[in-house]
């Protein structure tokens, strides 16, 4: 049984499409990446699996049970992190913290204490001082202090510098080790080819592509460069070859993954000296699904 699964869900906002028949499902102990544009659908799909809105059609379920009608129950089971945090600007950022982990249960003061020290956050201070990325990381420290089985981040490093991002990665690794489950909706496509497993891309509420990173890279080029002692002849015309550079000996060219072996047949007969093959990154494939 699936931990998360949508089944054929749709969600409309007047004549707007936010989901159209969107179908995903994220098995235990999964990292799961959903990426896309600004208003591709990522948090109203998010929304849904939190119990937040209720779809227009189809069925949304976690751990078995339904996300609308099961919310409270689910809740305890789940940490969530919202990509723009609000707190109570009255309140110290280890009060809201505690708050949360009362909720949760389970939650030592050691463990967030180690939080706080690792993220550099003081939490004595009123959170309407915090800078965005401060308030980011009062959300990060209460869900990672949590006992949760599944774990909803929505763009969850946004604010954090480069070295919170790192630090964050880790606690993702950890939870892997852990056998618990992530939902991960990033625009920082790096972060998300270290992290996941599986990765769907979202575009105008529809999933257009699922798969592993290995399995979504069979979808493009890989950058080639090659070096032979005889002149390099005849590329230009081989299927699969694009945007093709050949000065002398030398051939620089994207191939498409399934014409790699014939390539490589062909271009021996040149008698190669060097061979670089560049597999593309998941920004590459990113925006291949997004050029117009």
């Amino acid at each position: 049984m699936s931990v998360l699964e949508l089944k054929e869900v749709t969600k409309t906002y007047g004549k707007v499409v936010a989901l159209d028949n969107v179908s995903f499902q994220v098995e235990k102990g999964e990292v799961y990446g959903f990426i896309g544009p600004n208003g591709a659908g990522k948090t109203t799909a998010i929304r849904i699996l939190l119990g937040i809105l209720k779809p227009d059609k189809g069925e949304v379920l976690i751990n078995g049970l339904n996300a609308w009608s099961d919310a409270v129950e689910i809740h305890k089971n789940i940490a969530y992190v919202p990509g723009e945090v609000n707190l109570w600007p009255n309140l110290t950022g280890g009060e809201v913290i505690d708050f949360f982990a009362r909720l949760k249960g389970a939650v030592t003061q050691e463990s967030l204490d180690e939080l706080y020290h690792r993220f550099d956050l003081d939490p004595t201070k009123k959170c309407r001082t915090y800078s965005k990325g401060n308030r980011q990381k009062v959300a990060l420290i209460a869900a990672l202090a949590s006992n949760a089985e599944i774990f909803i981040l929505d763009e969850p490093t946004s604010g954090l510098d480069p070295l919170m991002e790192k630090l964050f990665q880790d606690y993702v690794f950890e939870l892997k080790k852990q056998n618990k489950t992530v939902f991960l909706s990033s625009h920082i496509l790096s972060e998300v080819e270290k992290l996941c497993d599986v990765i769907s891309i979202i575009r105008e509420g529809k999933i257009i592509e699922t798969g592993t990173l290995e399995q979504l890279r069979h979808l493009t080029r890989s950058q080639i460069s090659v070096e032979t002692l005889k002149p390099i002849e005849g590329l230009a015309s081989f299927d699969g070859v694009y945007d093709l550079t050949v000065s002398g000996n030398q051939a620089t060219f994207q191939l498409d993954s399934a014409k790699f072996s014939d390539i490589v047949k062909f271009i021996s007969g040149f008698e190669v000296i060097r061979l670089e093959s560049t597999p593309p990154t998941l920004e590459e494939l990113f925006m291949r699904h997004y050029e117009k």
